[in-house]
C-alpha cells in the first residue's frame, strides 16, 4: 500500500465545509463519510477528512484552536499550472473561501492563499523547476 496522508479538521458545518472542499476540486469519498465526517480526496496519497466539532474531539486531549485568529497549520497543495491554480482559487472564492493576500510570486513558484470558513489556511501552488535559481 502506498503511503498516504490524512489532514483532519475540525469545522463547524461538515456539509457546508464539503461543498466548499468540493468547489476546490476535493471529491467526496462516501465510504469513509458520515453526518459527523466527511472524507474529501485530492489525490490517491492526499486526504482530508472534515470533523465536527464533537467527533474530533474525540481525538484530542488539548483544547481547540480558534482558526479564525490563530494559524494552527499550513496546508500547500501544488498544481500543474498558473491556470490551475487561479481556476481553483477562484472557485474557493466563489465558495464563500477568503484570500487573505495576493498572489505571491517567487520567479520559479507562484502561490495563493485561500481560507475556508473555519480559517484553515491552504495554499495553491505552481512550481516551475526550470526557472529555480542555481546556488
Amino acid at each position: 500500500m502506498p503511503k498516504q496522508i490524512f489532514i483532519n479538521l475540525p469545522v463547524t458545518d461538515v456539509n457546508r465545509s464539503m461543498d466548499f472542499y468540493t468547489a476546490l476540486g476535493f471529491v467526496n469519498n462516501p465510504q469513509f463519510s458520515d453526518e459527523s465526517s466527511k472524507c474529501m480526496v485530492w489525490s490517491e496519497a492526499i486526504y482530508v477528512m472534515l470533523l465536527n466539532h464533537e467527533k474530533f474531539s474525540t481525538f484530542i486531549t488539548k483544547p481547540l484552536a480558534d482558526t479564525k485568529s490563530s494559524i494552527a497549520g499550513l496546508f500547500s497543495l501544488s498544481v500543474d499550472s498558473v491556470e490551475e491554480m487561479n481556476a481553483i482559487l477562484e472557485k474557493g472564492l466563489k465558495a464563500g473561501g477568503v484570500e487573505p493576500h495576493e498572489i505571491r510570486d517567487y520567479g520559479f513558484m507562484q502561490q495563493r492563499t485561500i481560507e475556508d470558513f473555519d480559517g484553515h489556511t491552504w495554499e495553491v501552488f505552481f512550481m516551475d523547476m526550470s526557472k529555480m535559481p542555481a546556488d
